[in-house]
């Protein structure tokens, strides 16, 4: 039985029992069940030993199985409180450990088991670069503006720039997170967490990612968060002219005749089609069905995109009339409201539109808590 070489103020027993079962079983069991069992209990009390004050940061070492069984805790801290994961599996996708999370994955170059001349060195930058952050003295951002969240791509960034810079003379800040998948859940994750005043959900071209199989997909669930908070809304159709892929050689061969745009030599963009925007506009219309509080969708006529405009190699109204057809044929919620403007997304009339939309849902919900609270 393996036995560490110092004693653990907090030992593997107290995992175990935070799931309810021995550390003797765990030790009888097989590996993947032990791994996740401590797993689980890891992510139960991590949390509550951070709320103690029992430490400030953590800093882990491990290969795909100690990877696998630390993260999912570090992923329950607050973001902000330090966390480095010195790991094996650092260098590859690691979406997986870090979710929407703000880890630091460091490449641990050569395997953890042991110390050798290189391994020192990478401990040793680990622990100063955790000692720094705990040590790190910042003043404290005493920024007390409310927050709405917005999501951007880049053939939606005019639109959402121009938003952030009205919602900052309104008295807000912006937080942007960029549509690759991971922004989308990171989003989802934060308005559940209830960070946000307000959510300006332009940019849902993770959707399109997620139906057809490209490479950003934020999953299922997108759009469902802030719909189950009843916060206010306004959401668009932005970049869903759009499915997300690598370099041009990694298209899958069934798209083969399909029309692409090479975004740059990493990134190669592919048209969605009629029958995908059918698909795509029902589900939105699903998601938003859903709503109990009041929510705007936008519609803009002449284009989703900046390259689905006239002239533009995207540009496609039959496709994105096939797209608002389908979400206004199958919305059926009082809820919701559409506002159909012959603009591009991108441009500054819409956007403006947007903001004040988002505004009036904003105080519609704060003069409803007051009349409440006063009642």
């Amino acid at each position: 039985m393996y036995q560490p070489f110092f004693v653990p103020d907090v030992d593997s027993s107290v995992l175990a029992d935070a799931m309810g079962v021995s550390i003797q079983s765990i030790r009888d069991a097989d590996r993947g069940e032990a791994t996740a069992t401590l797993s689980q209990g890891f992510a139960k009390i991590l949390p509550k030993l951070y709320q103690a004050h029992r430490f400030d940061g953590i800093l882990s070492f491990g290969g795909s199985g100690g990877t696998s069984l630390v993260t999912p805790g570090m992923r329950e801290l607050p973001i902000g409180v330090p966390k480095i994961m010195v790991s094996t599996v650092a260098s590859g996708d690691t979406s997986f450990y870090v979710g929407t999370s703000d880890i630091m994955m460091m490449p641990s170059i050569v395997d953890v088991s042991g110390l050798n001349k290189l391994s020192k060195v990478i401990y040793d930058n680990a622990a100063a670069a955790i000692s720094g952050m705990v040590n790190a003295h910042f003043v404290q951002d005493v920024d007390v503006r409310p927050l709405v969240g917005a999501t951007m791509f880049g053939v939606t960034t005019p639109a959402v720039d121009h938003a952030r810079e009205l919602l900052d003379q309104k008295g807000y800040e912006t937080l942007v997170f960029h549509a690759t998948g991971t922004g989308g859940r990171t989003m989802e994750h934060l308005i559940k967490g209830g960070y946000f005043t307000g959510i300006l959900d332009l940019t849902t071209t993770e959707m399109a990612d997620n139906l057809v199989g490209g490479i950003l997909s934020a999953g299922p669930h997108r759009l469902e968060a802030g719909i189950a908070a009843q916060i206010p809304q306004v959401i668009s159709f932005g970049a869903l002219d759009m499915v997300n892929f690598g370099p041009y050689d990694s298209v899958p061969a069934q798209f083969k005749d399909r029309n692409f745009f090479k975004h740059n030599p990493t990134t190669t963009l592919m048209r969605t089609t009629v029958a995908e925007n059918v698909q795509l506009g029902q589900e939105i219309a699903r998601k938003v069905n859903k709503a109990t509080a009041p929510v705007t969708v936008m519609i803009p006529l002449k284009g989703v995109s900046k390259i689905d405009a006239a002239g533009q190699p995207f540009f496609g109204p039959e496709e994105d009339a096939a797209l608002f057809k389908a979400f206004k044929d199958t919305l059926a919620n009082d809820c919701v409201k559409v506002i159909e403007l012959d603009m591009n997304i991108n441009d500054p009339e819409f956007t403006q539109v947007a903001d004040d939309e988002l505004l009036a849902l904003i105080k519609a919900k704060q003069d409803k808590t007051k009349k409440e609270v006063t009642a």
